[in-house]
């Protein structure tokens, strides 16, 4: 069954950020995809390259347990547009998910996605966002 760019994006936008599931984000790589997150700093629990499933689910997993990120996605709110390329197989997303804290505090994190698909799957995503300050300090 081939997937479009846009059902494959909102099954990981799904499995990562509502909710937060490694196993299920790995499951949607080719075995030996790539994700990637230049703008992390060094030290950071995500590692900037991750290859393959076992490490995209350990990677993810363990960013996933910081608690800088322990908000939940307010999917009303967040927005997101994507943009074919040239290249059948790649495509990038821009989105700006909006994170409600257990504070009340509500939070925008823009971020920018490059995807390359191969049989339905990821091949490699390369992910740009920034570490919200909060979690630097």
């Amino acid at each position: 069954m081939t997937r479009t760019h846009k059902e494959i994006f909102e099954r990981y936008l799904y499995a990562g950020s509502i909710t937060r599931n490694p196993d299920a984000i790995a499951e949607m790589f080719t075995e030996d995809g790539v994700f990637e997150a230049p703008l992390v700093p060094e030290g950071h629990p995500l590692p900037r390259r991750l290859v393959g499933r076992d490490a995209i689910r350990a990677g993810i997993g363990a960013y996933h347990q910081e608690p800088a990120f322990h908000g939940t996605v307010n999917v009303e709110e967040t927005a997101y547009v994507l943009h074919d390329t040239v290249a059948p197989d790649v495509f990038v997303a821009e989105i700006d998910p909006v994170f409600d804290g257990p504070d009340g505090q509500r939070t925008t994190m823009s971020l920018a996605q490059i995807f390359r698909v191969r049989d339905g799957r990821i091949a490699m995503v390369r992910d740009y966002f920034a570490v919200p300050s909060a979690a630097r300090d």
